[in-house]
């Protein structure tokens, strides 16, 4: 496999502003800040629970199209604009995500457009044993 993977998902901002949905760099995936718009309709849920699971679902098919899914997923960024709307998001997240645990950083920024709520970005590891459980610790910290 190439050591470098670029992939894109025909949305007309990744051509302007040069950039790549997805980057494979070795064994670490890049998603970029991923919007809750459907790639295909265009529609984008007017709601912040719909944009977050649109979003998720983008980025499902960006990991899946380099044979990789959430479940490789070591890291989330969360960009919300609204405050009030971080625990929706979070929720959803936790769904999302649970078992999985990665990494989460949630910042509270305006995005690029007034009518999005929520853009995930997130890094992923391609496994080498996927089938192996993880190793995992619990510490204390403090």
């Amino acid at each position: 496999m190439p050591e470098i993977i670029k992939v894109k998902s025909g949305n007309l901002t990744e051509e302007t502003s040069s950039y790549s949905r997805l980057v494979v760099a070795g064994d670490t995936i890049y998603v970029s800040n991923t919007a809750g718009r459907n790639y295909v309709t265009r529609e984008l849920p007017e709601d912040v629970a719909g944009q977050a699971r649109q979003a998720l679902k983008n980025i499902e098919g960006a990991l899946a199209s380099v044979g990789a899914s959430l479940r490789d997923v070591v890291r989330i960024r969360i960009f919300v604009p609204d405050r009030q709307d971080k625990e929706i998001v979070n929720r959803i997240i936790g769904e999302t995500f649970k078992g999985i645990d990665p990494a989460n950083t949630t910042l509270c920024t305006p995005l690029g457009k007034l009518e999005l709520k929520v853009e995930f970005e997130v890094t992923a590891y391609r496994r080498r044993k996927p089938d192996e459980p993880e190793h995992r610790f619990a510490i204390t910290l403090g």
